[in-house]
């Protein structure tokens, strides 16, 4: 589930990207998060409907959760969108990882294993040999703006948000996810409204296209596989697989845009594998051992 969630997600990044200019940040939230809810809740709504004790006790984690992955995460990604580049934002991508195993030790005292600091370490290798081609100078070169920030306000949320995620009421995974979907269309509604008082909305077939599909995959589907995949496997061995979003980046530039395969994008891809790999491959590992 984690890796097609990242394929998904790195498709997200490309079509904002690329709709940059026609949809300001906070409209394209809106956008995305009110048609999710539009789709979302009538199919959910008797399963809400069923959880409205566990909801009523639990509201304020729910209420948080959805303001934090839904709400925070998208107002910065998209708003960082608007300034900085794909390689710086890959980069500050990166930190995903590491930042949930620092957080999930600060908040819940959770000691990460040394395969997982070392499948990290590995991985965000392999992200800075795609992002640098294997060049340190390409990092002199590189020029850092208000959208970098931005970025890395956007990693800081999302990875505050898998960590907390445990924290999530027990309800249905349907009931989790049309309510926090709807929470982020309601967060950003007043923004956009503010937004579109100085900025136009430029509407063609592409545009609109591309607003489905983030309407439809990287928000209903990967956002339900996500949640879904941190309660199995927890936030730690699931932040893991955030690097793998450069690789997809890559892969999907030179399939679509038809950017060149070079060797670095060969090295690049092989260590992020290798160290999401040791780190999946160690749990599997340790959970089929048998317990005395």
């Amino acid at each position: 589930m984690l890796v097609l969630v990242m394929l998904l997600w790195s498709g997200n990044s490309i079509v904002a990207r690329a709709i940059h200019e026609e949809v300001p940040p906070f409209t394209l939230a809106f956008w995305r998060w009110a048609g999710a809810s539009l789709i979302v809740l009538p199919a959910t709504w008797r399963y809400i409907a069923a959880d409205r004790d566990i909801i009523r006790r639990g509201w304020p984690r729910i209420l948080l959760l959805g303001i934090l992955g839904v709400g925070s995460f998208n107002a910065f990604f998209y708003s960082g969108l608007q300034f900085t580049t794909a390689s710086n934002s890959l980069l500050i991508q990166a930190a995903v990882p590491a930042l949930v195993l620092a957080l999930n030790f600060f908040i819940f005292h959770s000691r990460p294993r040394p395969v997982q600091v070392a499948g990290c370490l590995v991985a965000a290798a392999g992200v800075l040999a795609i992002i640098f081609r294997r060049d340190p100078a390409a990092l002199r070169a590189m020029q850092f703006n208000i959208g970098d920030l931005l970025i890395l306000g956007a990693v800081v949320v999302w990875s505050l948000y898998t960590v907390l995620l445990r924290l999530r009421p027990p309800v249905n995974a349907l009931t989790f996810l049309g309510l926090t979907i709807l929470i982020g269309a309601l967060a950003m509604l007043p923004f956009s409204l503010i937004e579109l008082q100085s900025r136009a909305v430029h509407l063609t077939p592409g545009v609109l296209a591309g607003v489905a599909y983030i309407i439809a995959l990287p928000s209903i589907v990967a956002y339900f596989m996500y949640n879904r995949a941190v309660e199995e496997i927890g936030a730690a061995d699931a932040g893991q697989v955030v690097n793998l979003q450069p690789l997809f980046g890559a892969l999907l530039a030179i399939l679509i845009l038809g950017e060149p395969l070079h060797a670095y994008h060969v090295l690049g891809m092989a260590l992020i594998l290798l160290g999401i790999g040791a780190t999946m491959f160690a749990r599997a590992t340790r959970n089929a051992t048998p317990q005395d």
